[in-house]
């Protein structure tokens, strides 16, 4: 992977530690499902991944997790998922956790609004011929029970707000591409 799109390149180097997912593997597209009903992909649903992590290191307090299109055409990327304050005895997330209820998540998570303002998970929708995007999806082992950031805060002040707690991080990167009309 070049540091020109690897969106972890600049922030403090952390072990990793084990992602799984029945729906989203490393390296594939991710299904139907996980692309974006919302912005107009045919039979995209919004739905997020079920995800299971372990290995995080001793110390763990909490965890977060994010989704983050590297590819997207803008100077920031844009990010499609955002919780945290993850209570670190949770190591799963099932399939549609990041409905914009909240009801699939643990109590005391905070899901952030994503890059389209939604407090929610929001699927994949590269542009037509902007060829394949890369989905970084990761889980964020933190130092911290609460990483202290408000319900409307950006994720990116998140990940900022972050990076100085950051154990371990354990991630998938699932691709998607909307071919050229």
């Amino acid at each position: 992977m070049t540091t020109a799109n690897d969106p972890f390149a600049r922030l403090p180097q952390v072990p990793a530690f084990e992602l799984a997912s029945t729906a989203v593997t490393d390296g594939r597209p991710l299904p139907l499902a996980q692309h974006s009903g919302a912005f107009g992909v045919p039979g995209g649903q919004d739905v997020s991944p079920d995800l299971t992590w372990s290995g995080a290191p001793e110390g763990t307090k909490s965890f977060a997790v994010t989704v983050f299109d590297a590819d997207a055409p803008s100077m920031s990327g844009f990010w499609h998922w955002a919780v945290c304050n993850i209570p670190a005895t949770v190591t799963t997330l099932p399939a549609g956790a990041g409905a914009a209820d909240g009801s699939g998540l643990p109590r005391g998570a905070v899901q952030l609004p994503n890059d389209a303002r939604l407090a929610q998970y929001i699927g994949a929708a590269p542009p037509a011929g902007h060829g394949e995007h890369r989905y970084f999806i990761t889980v964020h082992a933190l130092g911290v029970e609460d990483i202290g950031v408000p319900a409307e805060a950006t994720p990116a002040y998140l990940t900022f707000t972050m990076a100085g707690h950051t154990l371990a991080r354990a991630t998938i990167v699932a691709t998607a591409e909307t071919p050229a009309a």
